[in-house]
């Protein structure tokens, strides 16, 4: 099995669907078509360190043992943990008898946040805080972690900065938005404009939402920041909507500060732990440009790279009434095989 998975950049086994051959298709359907499996899921109020939360959404199949696999699944930007593509994933890994925890980021599982803080590319911080609180819960079982787009950027991100400290056994990133600054360039050109206003109409709701809710918490210096920087919009490019709203709420001197530090791609030299990372060359978030050389990878990245798939689309066959998705199936495999060469075992 390890053939599967080579290190280094290697060309995808994935093939699109005939009747999904477009990039937006891919990147669309699962949108506006696919219905999310039904899973029991039972929430949990996280407490970070600055006294802040999140919302877990937690999924454990019947018999699960505490020394089994537990897996982290961290969604995009504007998703949740009612996302299909991580209903889909949790949905898979428990018919592998596998449990898991969906993390939705600060503000995101639809409740307002307590902090002016939300969460961007470099938030890889609250991942590593989950990490150890599931470590804590469950001490004996593997734990490993997948993110999606911009969940994808802070798991890329926290495997670099941990190293061989990372606590998991292996990652999975999916169309990850490895250098910020042509990703936010690409998404002011051609179609890619209908994505970028869809974003900007989300994230400016959130942060009103935001703004209201710190002022009924008592929070008013903090709410009339939050105003004040949505009065400099509308935004009409994540270049002005970072500068004006994530850089100087998250530390930053401004967007170019925030796109210098928190682009993932500078991390993939450092991973020390397997981490398998699949992208698609035809993504419309963003352009071959942001793709590394074999050189900029460390002997733990398998880079997967697929000419077509969309953004976190990867739909491979099947009918438009019972698709098949690529990436319920490719990630469990990695991980497995990784899980069982702890147990040293062959590949599972």
């Amino acid at each position: 099995m390890s053939s599967l998975f080579p290190p280094g950049v290697f060309e995808s086994p994935f093939q699109p669907a005939w009747w999904l051959r477009n990039p937006h298709a891919q990147t669309l359907f699962s949108t506006f078509f696919r219905r999310p499996p039904l899973l029991v899921r039972r929430r949990e109020e996280l407490v970070l360190p600055d006294g802040d939360f999140l919302d877990l959404d937690w999924h454990v199949p019947e018999g699960w043992r505490a020394e089994s696999p537990l897996v982290l699944v961290v969604h995009g930007l504007s998703g949740s943990s009612d996302s299909h593509y991580v209903l889909g994933l949790q949905a898979e890994l428990s018919a592998r008898g596998w449990a898991s925890v969906a993390m939705n980021c600060r503000g995101a599982s639809g409740r307002p946040n307590n902090r002016p803080r939300a969460y961007h590319a470099a938030a890889s911080d609250d991942i590593l805080t989950v990490l150890a609180h599931l470590e804590q819960r469950h001490p004996a079982a593997p734990r490993a972690l997948v993110g999606y787009s911009l969940g994808g950027s802070m798991t890329v991100r926290l495997m670099g900065e941990q190293q061989e400290q990372a606590p998991v056994f292996a990652a999975a990133a999916v169309s990850v938005p490895l250098q910020l600054t042509l990703c936010a360039d690409r998404m002011d050109r051609g179609f890619s404009r209908v994505y970028r206003q869809h974003f900007m109409d989300v994230l400016v709701a959130y942060w009103q939402d935001k703004a209201r809710h710190l002022e009924r918490r008592g929070d008013t210096d903090a709410a009339r920041h939050v105003r004040e920087r949505l009065q400099r919009g509308p935004f009409r490019s994540f270049w002005q909507y970072d500068n004006e709203l994530i850089a100087p709420l998250h530390g930053f001197r401004d967007v170019h500060d925030y796109y210098e530090r928190a682009s993932p791609r500078q991390f993939l030299s450092r991973i020390a732990r397997p981490t398998l990372v699949i992208q698609s060359a035809d993504d419309p978030f963003m352009t071959p440009e942001v793709l590394p050389g074999a050189g900029e990878l460390s002997p733990a990245v398998h880079f997967e790279l697929c000419r077509q798939g969309g953004h976190v689309g990867f739909i491979e066959g099947g009918t438009p009434r019972a698709p098949r998705y690529y990436l319920e199936k490719r990630i469990p495999d990695f991980l497995a095989h990784y899980l069982a060469g702890m147990s040293g075992t062959d590949g599972a």
